[in-house]
């Protein structure tokens, strides 16, 4: 397994809206294609980020996925265009667990 960590930095005082979007939007047209592990925003250091991870059993599954998801006409038409605005960064980490993880 690997996972990946993405990091969304929102515009000031958008998360809420952010979380809103990615949830009745986002969220349905994505699992088609990926395992959700977790979601979080932040409320205490960097603020305005929303954090989110998911699990591909490898680097292939990553990609064929993703190439999935791009080629999506509803995520496409009914996300992108609504979340760009709210967002004003984004990062992501590929991340393989230890042997002792509980997430292996």
């Amino acid at each position: 397994m690997v996972y990946e960590l993405r990091t969304y930095k929102t515009q000031v005082g958008k998360v809420d809206e952010f979380l809103a979007l990615f949830e009745t939007v986002a969220l349905p047209i994505l699992r088609k294609y990926s395992t959700l592990v977790g979601f979080w925003f932040t409320e205490i250091g960097e603020l305005n980020e929303v954090v989110h991870m998911w699990a591909y059993r490898d680097l292939n599954h990553r990609r064929d996925a993703r190439a999935a998801l791009f080629a999506d006409p509803e995520w496409q038409s009914a996300f992108l265009p609504k979340a760009r605005p709210l967002l004003s960064g984004m990062a992501t980490k590929i991340l393989t667990p230890a042997n002792f993880s509980p997430l292996k």
